[in-house]
């Protein structure tokens, strides 16, 4: 895209929020702080909160608290507001649809928004075969019912999933994810027939003196399916293309053409859970385009709608349609106003090439975090494409996970305005999520904030000798 490309992007996604950093106050400030207060008189303590600044605006690349400090955002919410959270033609279209009417419930009274939601990712979607899609509210909806959906095309119960990954919080999707707390920790019992699978984690597998590449991988994961469950019994084998939560983990490449092959070959339905990862995030419409893997069915949300709450299953018509008439569906399901933003924001992502603004953060952030690998040896790997990238600390000189260096990185990130995440299963995994509208000056300023707090959290760590020996890794 041309620098007026960019200018046009950054203006669509930003709202009236002016795109600039600016603190007045220390992080949290007054106001925020008291909220907060009235926040832990009134929510449950089980809803955490990474960074308590309690906003009041937010566009572009900006978020605006109530006490006036504009902070950078590289978490868009958890990838969901790819088009910005104040995109204007997102909130036309949810103006105009609330106006109209905002319930009906698609399965008593139907309207065509839900429709042409259906008709948007039917065409949007890896494959050129006949597709059927449903609307749901979240993405654990979305994996729960791909899961349903497989079960009642195959006729088969076993679910196949893989270590590290993150796919919701219902009862099915906790089952599904691998991290106990805080996801699973003292929720269970959980759905049985679900099987979990090693994942082809380059950085760590090279680390364990393992074969590294993709088909290795493949190899090692398959051979664990054939033996403890059988191919003739599993209904779904279901995996993010890279990794959320448990740590942006991208497989090496083939790893993903060789689980797929498998399915193709035993009648496994697979679903690429692509709620992270979606409408342009890496660089692709979808991450499973980067390797040419056609999924069977595609779970979706997050990114879908502009900050709306709205989840799909997409795939093959005669899978879609396995289901019995009734056995899909809820209340909120593909709600008309989610739907209204959610082609709103499709238009925006597809005339803004979205999708080429992921992969210019790419190639702004990536040499920038490459540099802080150089020179700080406690940054054990830097990984992800396009907008979707992370930093994976470890202790200096070894390889063993950091959580307290990732959470120190990330306290001082946000005391001077930048809103940064951690993730990974041990804790130790900073992700950068930018809006995909975010202006490059406040990427490049973004990356100069990031280069300050490692540097100060570098400062105070005891340097370690050339001939230290190489701590052993905390992955079996």
């Amino acid at each position: 895209m041309t620098q007026t490309d960019h200018r046009v992007v950054e203006s669509a996604g930003a709202g009236s929020v002016p795109q600039e950093r600016k603190l007045v106050t220390p992080i949290p400030g007054p106001r925020s702080t008291e909220l907060l207060a009235r926040r832990n008189a009134a929510v449950a303590q089980g809803v955490s909160v990474t960074l308590p600044v309690f906003v009041t605006a937010a566009g572009g690349g900006i978020i605006v608290d109530v006490d006036g400090n504009q902070l950078i955002d590289l978490g868009s919410g958890i990838a969901v507001t790819n088009v910005g959270n104040a995109n204007p033609a997102v909130a036309a279209a949810v103006a105009s649809q609330a106006a109209a009417f905002t319930h009906t419930c698609f399965m008593v009274t139907p309207y065509e928004g839900y429709v042409a939601v259906c008709e948007a990712l039917n065409r949007l979607t890896p494959g050129d075969f006949e597709k059927r899609s449903a609307l749901f509210n979240s993405g654990a909806e979305a994996v729960e019912n791909a899961v349903k959906i497989a079960r009642a095309y195959t006729k088969r119960q076993a679910v196949v999933v893989f270590d590290h990954g993150y796919h919701g919080r219902t009862n099915l999707t906790m089952a599904l994810t691998a991290k106990n707390m805080p996801y699973k920790h003292s929720f269970g019992p959980f759905a049985p027939e679900v099987y979990r699978l090693p994942m082809s984690y380059p950085y760590r597998d090279a680390a364990a003196g393992l074969d590294a590449s993709g088909p290795a991988a493949a190899a090692r994961a398959l051979s664990i399916l054939d033996k403890q469950v059988g191919a003739e019994n599993v209904a779904a084998l279901v995996i993010e293309p890279i990794q959320g939560e448990g740590g942006f983990i991208e497989p090496a490449p083939g790893f993903l053409g060789a689980l797929a092959d498998y399915c193709r070959e035993h009648g496994i339905v697979f679903v690429a859970d692509e709620i992270q990862t979606g409408f342009g995030r890496t660089g692709s419409l979808f991450a499973s385009e980067h390797e040419g893997v056609v999924p069977d069915l595609v779970t979706t949300a997050k990114g879908i709608a502009g900050g709306m709450p709205l989840a799909a299953v997409t795939g093959r018509a005669e899978i879609m349609d396995a289901a019995h008439v009734g056995g899909l569906g809820g209340t909120y399901g593909g709600n008309p106003v989610a739907c209204a933003a959610a082609l709103a924001a499709i238009e925006e992502i597809e005339a803004g090439d979205l999708a080429g603004r992921a992969r210019r953060i790419g190639e702004i952030m990536l040499p920038e975090l490459h540099a802080l690998a150089e020179r700080h040896s406690w940054l054990g790997d830097v990984r992800g494409r396009g907008a979707m990238l992370a930093v994976e600390l470890v202790e200096p000189g070894t390889t063993t996970a950091a959580p307290q260096l990732a959470a120190a990185v990330n306290k001082a990130c946000h005391q001077r305005g930048l809103v940064t995440l951690s993730c990974g299963t041990y804790g130790n995994v900073l992700r950068f999520l930018p809006p995909l509208v975010i202006g490059e000056d406040l990427l490049r300023e973004a990356l100069t904030l990031i280069t300050e707090a490692f540097d100060e959290v570098g400062a105070g760590l005891t340097p370690v000798p050339a001939t230290a020996p190489e701590a052993t890794t905390d992955v079996d």
